[in-house]
């Protein structure tokens, strides 16, 4: 070979060259892991995998339910009125009544066993991290992770305000305006009601008007209202989080299809966001028990993404 056929190519440009390789391999890796991991993640209205082998049937079954819950719900059909809720909600803007974070609601909470609930006797916490390994398993956005992880914490309220557990707990429904059959065990269980057949309150529409919106109906108040308040202005949540939290009680709602007359297109759009919840809520409850020390480290990073101010005003 020809002296002047050999090339000597210099040991420092080969190893930085093999080095950018190396470099821009890593890089092309990293996005495609990103990608890989984006895809993963489903949309928030793509149906529920968890559920898909169980037996709905056995979920609210109020007519073959103790008399513990058929006890409450008489309570709680009798006392909400447009008075009692008109007080609540003042009552609710007077004061803090904690300073806590997430996690130790979570904790406070788990004393409390829901005496509306057919379903499950496991405590608040137990559920609450039912629901949200249910969302994370169906690769569902964190904020929902998250959602399904605080949805039930404004029970809280249960150790502050409460009259007992009928302004806290249970299906939701509207005040101010006729109570509609669709509400669990129908129209005959509010005729104890003082709002009762009144000559507004037992209209149709009685103090709203049609299309008003949700946000200007006043729902019976309990959990849902009170930590949608409390977590809308110290959270970074989404609206269709807010939804969850604020509805997911509003069964006659969203499931059974009462009231759509008072939506705005706001309602309609939530309403999605909200049915989209429900099973993760539902039917969960027949999940194993998950351990709350092996999912804490998870969930407090998962707190702290969505949460600026670690310690909340409950």
């Amino acid at each position: 070979m020809a002296p002047g056929a050999i090339v000597d190519f210099p040991t420092t440009n080969a190893t930085r060259d093999g080095q950018a390789l190396e470099e821009l391999s890593d890089a092309i890796d990293h996005v495609n892991v990103l990608k890989a991991n984006m895809k993963k993640e489903k949309g928030l209205y793509e149906e529920s995998e968890f559920d898909k082998e169980k037996d709905k049937t056995q979920f609210r079954q109020y007519e073959d339910a103790c008399d513990r819950v058929k006890n409450f719900y008489k309570e709680q059909h009798t006392k909400h009125t447009v008075a009692y809720n008109l007080k609540a909600r003042n009552d609710f803007h007077s004061k803090t009544r904690a300073e806590m974070s997430i996690w130790e609601a979570m904790e406070k909470l788990n004393t409390l066993i829901d005496e509306s609930d057919p379903d499950t006797s496991l405590s608040q916490i137990e559920h609450l991290l039912q629901s949200a390994e249910a969302i994370r398993r169906d690769g569902k956005p964190r904020w929902m992770q998250l959602t399904g992880l605080i949805h039930d914490l404004g029970k809280l309220l249960f150790f502050f305000d409460a009259q007992g557990q009928w302004d806290v707990v249970g299906d939701t429904f509207p005040v101010g305006c006729a109570f509609d059959d669709r509400i669990i065990y129908g129209t005959d269980s509010f005729k104890n009601n003082p709002d009762f057949g009144h000559e507004i309150y037992g209209t149709k529409f009685g103090i709203y008007s049609p299309g008003i919106g949700l946000d200007n109906v006043m729902l019976c108040w309990g959990h849902d209202e009170y930590l949608y308040h409390v977590v809308k202005d110290q959270s970074t949540l989404p609206p269709e989080a807010l939804a969850m939290i604020r509805y997911h009680s509003f069964y006659p709602w969203h499931t059974a299809g009462a009231y759509h007359e008072l939506m705005n297109d706001k309602d309609k759009e939530m309403l999605g966001a909200v049915k989209a919840f429900n099973p993760y809520d539902l039917y969960s409850k027949s999940d194993d028990i998950p351990k709350a020390e092996d999912l804490k480290p998870y969930y407090l990073e998962l707190i702290d993404e969505f949460f600026p101010n670690r310690v909340i005003k409950w």
